[in-house]
């Protein structure tokens, strides 16, 4: 009797720990998928901050670059598709961030356009208005580098932690799924060409 109850104990005891290791995995990939998201929104914040000087800096543009008209459309058209690309933060895999990236590629080509077509008017370059607009949206670009690597270092931390052995069998359990990354920009590999 008293073996039969001693394996009991033992059983019940492995058992036990056994549900609150899983308890523990589940809270803790939790709290890593809110850490993506809360990351994520940092991404879109940025974005959205570079989306809300535009129309700053294309009114400062137009009053001095009256030709530039189809450039600053550009723009303009450019930003209205890049702030209608969403993702809903549970889905956040690779097709859904390389379409809002596309997007935002989009946008930054146009602004390039239009920062070279500035080149040609001294007067506007001049212009303390647009110089703080242009130097905001330098800030800008760099904070989307920084939330942009912070994403992608919390989507493989949580990526790497539900596809460890035994956890992943906790992950697949409770329906995580890995998220996607930022990946440089196709031609982003090769060195730009500066000719005089």
């Amino acid at each position: 009797m008293k073996k039969g109850l001693i394996i009991l104990v033992a059983v019940v005891a492995v058992i036990a720990i056994f549900i609150f290791w899983g308890v523990g995995k589940y809270n803790g990939f939790v709290s890593q998928e809110e850490g993506v998201k809360a990351q994520w929104s940092n991404v879109e914040n940025v974005y959205q901050r570079r989306a809300d000087l535009i129309p700053n800096l294309v009114a400062t543009v137009k009053g001095y670059a009256t030709h530039e008209e189809k450039t600053l459309t550009e723009v303009i058209e450019a930003r209205a598709k890049a702030t209608s690309v969403t993702i809903d933060p549970t889905k956040l895999n690779e097709s859904n961030i390389a379409a809002f990236q596309k997007a935002q590629d989009g946008l930054s080509g146009a602004l390039s356009r239009l920062m070279v077509s500035v080149e040609q008017y001294p007067n506007l370059k001049a212009n303390e208005n647009f110089l703080a607009l242009q130097s905001q949206l330098e800030g800008t670009e760099n904070r989307i580098a920084v939330e942009r690597r912070k994403y992608n270092e919390a989507a493989q931390e949580f990526n790497a932690s539900i596809r460890r052995f035994p956890a992943n069998i906790i992950a697949g359990m409770g329906s995580f799924e890995q998220k996607g990354y930022f990946k440089a920009s196709e031609g982003a590999e090769k060195a730009p060409q500066v000719k005089f």
